[in-house]
């Protein structure tokens, strides 16, 4: 029969199974929205039930990534709201600052127990030389994203940029949602909260731009990251030293493409499936690779978490520590980092990359006017040498830094610059192209349409537009129907889900 469907299956679909999280690019979460949307848009018109279908769908969409551990997406949320009514509800500082040092202490705590409990463990262990075993902990996937936007709301009813929310449904939706509930973008509650009075309304651009970046996260997940990163960037990574430098160096490439593509895919789709929706989040990405500093880099990359450090922990050090002048923002910005490394992940790598980032920037504050009078005396300061000299030189310690990013133990990071300085073997290429001819041409065209000009997307964008429903339709069954050509048999989560 057409329709030999086993009814006894779904309870097993619909339950948590922690090695089958309910991500974008699965066949199950496609069904389910095309269903919960249906629903949304003929129900929707009264907001009481189209707020409580989204908070339904989206504690549901965590229980399938989290198991009960939702519970505790419940109670922070319950935490912040109360903080931020009683941070709002009294005039006296002492006690702002207490209600707002006891949040941050509940809120850190939480993550600091799921998160980083082990790695104390192991630090503890390897100074006294104790055997404390590790605890069997359950990491909350998402729990990094949903804590910072969370505190946010809290951080900005203490610096009064915004008032309280009296509804506790609404601040419910606003940490729940799940289009950017498990890997961002870390969106302000001043933003998100007057959306939810407005009626959906999804205008023939949004239509087009949401198809569009649904159509382009599937592409960049599922065809390019998902691809190189399981058939070419693992091996590499896992034994440098099976490989020549050339493939080293050509695997450090294709890494700093695949989290790219993996983490900007999964934000093009949580964008383009809360425009469906009625709801706009900030943008997260903007052509990393074009940047022109490291400073430039963050400027572009997880921008919702470059801001939020920005606005919280580097403006307030950077203040305290005025009178010290350059020294102060130096360090706020080693401060900064270290904080953005460490919030990546419990490793010394994800340190040693935040340490790097910060480094970078206090090196180039250091040198900012003698740079500036070297290259006006040489008479190429705003030129367009200088500028592809300044993308290629921070693309490199972009890259470099993520080959950090991704290794476990600094000796892998020694391995693969050893094999690319003295085993690089650049006769191999063409043997490379000719063995790996998939690979290649994913990374080609992954870097060319990330350098092609921004007027590029502004086009894809009106042609997506322009077409008729049914054109829309065809369009996006088509892509979803290459991503099925290229994905695994096993679901990979998408890289940011860790943190």
């Amino acid at each position: 029969m057409l329709w030999n469907i086993d009814l006894t299956k779904i309870p097993e679909l619909l339950s948590f199974n922690p090695a089958d999280p309910l991500i974008f690019s699965t066949s199950l979460f496609l069904i389910l929205f095309s269903i919960f949307l249906l629903f949304y848009n003929f129900f929707g018109k009264n907001k009481s039930v189209r707020i409580g279908m989204l908070i339904f769908f989206s504690l549901f969409f965590y229980y399938k990534s989290a198991g009960y551990y939702a519970g505790i997406l419940v109670l922070l949320a319950g935490v912040n709201f109360l903080s931020g009514k009683w941070i709002a509800g009294t005039e006296k500082l002492s006690f702002k600052r207490f209600y707002l040092f006891l949040t941050v202490i509940i809120n850190i705590g939480i993550l600091g127990y799921f998160k980083y409990t082990n790695f104390i463990i192991d630090i503890l262990n390897g100074i006294s030389g104790s055997e404390i075993s590790p605890l069997n902990i359950f990491l909350p996937i998402g729990i990094s994203f949903y804590t910072f936007k969370s505190l946010s709301y809290v951080f900005d009813i203490y610096l009064e940029s915004m008032e309280s929310t009296n509804s506790f449904r609404d601040f419910c939706l606003y940490v729940f949602f799940f289009p950017n509930i498990l890997a961002g973008p870390i969106d302000r509650a001043s933003a998100f909260l007057p959306q939810i009075d407005n009626e959906p309304y999804l205008s023939k651009e949004d239509l087009g731009k949401a198809v569009l970046l649904i159509m382009v996260g599937l592409i960049k997940k599922v065809v390019i990251a998902d691809y190189i990163g399981i058939n070419f960037v693992d091996r590499v990574f896992d034994f440098p030293l099976r490989f020549t430098g050339l493939e080293n160096l050509a695997a450090v490439y294709a890494y700093a493409l695949q989290i790219y593509c993996d983490f900007s895919g999964y934000t093009d789709m949580a964008i383009g499936i809360a425009l469906l929706l009625g709801f706009k989040l900030m943008d997260n990405f903007n052509y990393p690779f074009k940047a022109t500093s490291i400073a430039d880099f963050w400027r572009r990359w997880h921008i919702s978490l470059s801001k939020w450090l920005l606005d919280y922990l580097f403006k307030p050090i950077q203040m305290s520590a005025r009178s010290l002048r350059i020294f102060g923002n130096v360090t706020a910005l080693l401060v900064t980092f270290l904080i953005c490394g460490i919030w990546h992940g419990a490793g010394w790598n994800y340190i040693l990359w935040g340490a790097f980032h910060g480094a970078m920037m206090s090196f180039s504050l250091f040198i900012q006017a003698p740079r500036t009078k070297f290259f006006t005396f040489l008479k190429i300061r705003n030129t367009k040498f200088l500028k592809f000299f300044q993308v290629f030189f921070t693309f490199h310690l972009v890259a470099f830094s993520f080959m950090i990013f991704k290794t476990r133990d600094f000796q892998s990071v020694i391995d693969m610059l050893g094999q690319i300085v003295n085993f690089f073997h650049g006769e191999i290429f063409f043997q490379f192209v000719e063995r790996m001819p998939v690979i290649v041409t994913l990374m080609l065209l992954g870097y060319l349409f990330h350098f092609l000009p921004n007027k590029v997307e502004t086009f894809a964008q009106r042609t997506v537009t322009a077409l008729p429903l049914v054109g829309k339709a065809i369009l996006l069954a088509l892509v979803i129907w290459l991503a099925a050509q290229f994905k695994s048999a096993d679901i990979q989560p998408f890289i940011y889900f860790q943190f």
